[in-house]
């Protein structure tokens, strides 16, 4: 009589293939060698084919083996997630969110509010990842993240969102640089200039390229980073100059980076991203709040 696979089958082909051998699956498990192999075989009995050819004594995974593992993996992988949701609950209760954001807001805005919020919700259990706008949109589209974070570049369809804010882009500059005299600069300030660029596929940097263009301006550049702070630690060296959101300068002026007002205005534009219904949430709406009131905070730049 066939047998159904179960749990504990999984468990040990996954130990075998992670570990490499029998014997080690055994170590890793605290069950006997033997076992192992009853296991095996009973489990490639189940399936209907084999996962592990017998070679001089050693189990060679087969390239069914090897797809098998994948999916395994991937059925882990969630398991992994259920023990840490248990975790969580179990460690303050059933309140938790979980934040995605692109590095702009998520080191200096996002910070912001997390302590805020935490004052009165020091129970609940925080999340916070900075990845790409493109990655927190997965993120909260594939449900993994309540918020995220991400500028205008981002792909909205499949997500609740809104818009989170303008921020009017800054001049940054080395200290000693000649524009450190001028208190607004301009596009034909910076023809010729040694520039550091936001990565083409960001949409502030599409508006910069409309504006220089327009005003017959042509910067150097010399370094593309998609990271508004990397701009401010690159113009803190000396290597040049750079429009960047405000939110992402916060500290470099004490350090020694000149910022200047640049007009005509340019703006970075950043989005509030939602799984579907999170906006209902009443904890979400709290910490949107505190989000909001984060912003609004003089970054002093």
């Amino acid at each position: 009589m066939t047998k159904d696979m179960n749990f504990r089958q999984l468990e040990i082909f996954r130990a075998v293939m992670i570990s490499g051998s029998a014997s080690r699956a055994a170590e890793l498990l605290q069950i006997t060698q033997p076992a192992i192999s009853r296991s095996i075989a009973d489990l490639e009995q189940a399936l209907g084919f084999l996962l592990f050819d017998r070679v001089r004594g050693r189990l060679v995974p087969t390239p069914e083996g090897q797809l098998f593992f994948r999916d395994v993996t991937a059925s882990f992988l969630g398991l992994d997630r259920l023990r840490s949701a248990a975790a969580r609950i179990r460690d303050f209760g059933s309140g938790s969110i979980r934040i995605a954001s692109q590095a702009a807001l998520g080191s200096t805005v996002v910070p912001r509010a997390i302590r805020a919020f935490r004052e009165n919700n020091s129970q609940i259990a925080i999340t916070l990842q900075i990845v790409s706008s493109s990655l927190v949109r997965e993120l909260v589209a594939n449900q993994q993240f309540d918020i995220g974070l991400a500028a205008d570049e981002v792909d909205l369809s499949g997500v609740d969102h809104r818009i989170f804010g303008n921020f009017k882009a800054v001049c940054a500059i080395p200290h000693g640089h000649p524009l450190t005299s001028k208190s607004v600069i301009r596009p034909e300030h910076l023809h010729g200039e040694a520039f550091i660029a936001l990565a083409p596929e960001d949409r502030a940097r599409e508006r910069m390229q409309q504006v220089f263009e327009e005003a017959g301006a042509v910067p150097h550049i010399v370094v593309e980073t998609p990271s508004a702070s990397t701009i401010c630690e690159l113009a803190l060296q000396g290597v040049g100059v750079g429009l960047v959101n405000p939110a992402a300068a916060e500290g470099f002026a004490e350090r020694g980076v000149i910022f200047r007002r640049f007009e005509p205005e340019v703006y970075f534009k950043s989005y509030l991203l939602f799984r579907p219904d999170a906006q209902k949430a009443q904890l979400v709406k709290t910490f949107v709040g505190e989000l909001i009131k984060a912003r609004s905070i003089s970054l002093g730049v």
